[in-house]
């Protein structure tokens, strides 16, 4: 094996280290590159994951002592992102935009369906046991954004006479939508979490796409046709999207005591 190839292997390093700041511990990715210079801390908004870039010549003695160094940063940082919402009994969650509020059903038979109290407030009910909250309602929403989606997707694709190959959902969080030359549209998923305004103008923008791979003035012409109200919803996501991230997120610190 090449020397070079040797100085960047580190079969045994964890993937991962915990800080303690002020009495909560943090979960740090590591990361180990070969063209860092130095070693570096980002968080991505999107996941609330911190990530710890290690240069070649790092030693793990080093990157702990490094995040530990910027425990307070990591903390006002995460503190200032919105606060994670996991799936769990007595969270709040927008589905098409409309807040509902996770009800588990313990003693019910069935998966995940939504209901009205008696108070007016919107449910969103799930049955079996606690462990199996988080996964019954993430394959909910998962269903409920494709089943959106595809339904859209179809009527804008039929307005211009194209052909959509077929609608996938992902837990994107680079991008809400795409589209690849084969026709095949993909979505994120968080987006059944929006108003149904902002979902179908991403479905509108993705089938406009099948026409015009790019974003010419024609492109836009053809998503106004489809979607005339899609400055607002453009505006929608970029003052909400972040936010539509933090749901179905796990908090990334616990308490010690």
């Amino acid at each position: 094996m090449a020397q070079r190839t040797l100085l960047y292997r580190r079969p045994s390093e964890p993937q991962a280290i915990e800080i303690v700041f002020d009495r909560s511990i943090y979960l740090v990715r590591l990361r180990r590159h070969r063209q860092a210079r130095r070693y570096t801390l980002r968080i991505q908004s999107a996941t609330r994951e911190v990530v710890l870039t290690i240069p070649p010549r790092g030693t793990m003695k080093e990157a702990r002592e490094f995040a530990q160094k910027h425990g307070g940063w990591i903390a006002a940082r995460l503190d200032r992102l919105p606060k994670a919402a996991p799936f769990a009994d007595g969270v709040v969650v927008p589905l098409r935009g409309v807040p509902h509020r996770i009800f588990h059903c313990r003693a019910v038979r069935g998966t995940v369906w939504t209901e009205i109290a008696a108070d007016g407030t919107h449910l969103l009910c799930v049955a079996g046991r606690a462990p199996h909250i988080d996964r019954r309602i993430g394959d909910f929403l998962r269903r409920e954004a494709k089943r959106d989606l595809e339904a859209a997707s179809m009527v804008y694709a039929k307005e211009l006479g194209v052909r959509v190959e077929r609608v996938a959902v992902r837990d994107q969080s680079s991008r809400w939508g795409s589209c690849s030359t084969s026709g095949v549209l993909s979505f994120s998923w968080r987006l059944i979490l929006a108003p149904s305004t902002v979902l179908k103008y991403l479905a509108a923008h993705e089938v406009a796409h099948l026409v015009e791979m790019n974003h010419s003035v024609r492109f836009w012409r053809l998503v106004q046709q489809l979607c005339p109200d899609h400055e607002r919803a453009k505006v929608w996501l970029d003052v909400h999207g972040t936010d539509l991230h933090r749901y179905g997120l796990p908090d990334a610190t616990r308490d010690l005591f």
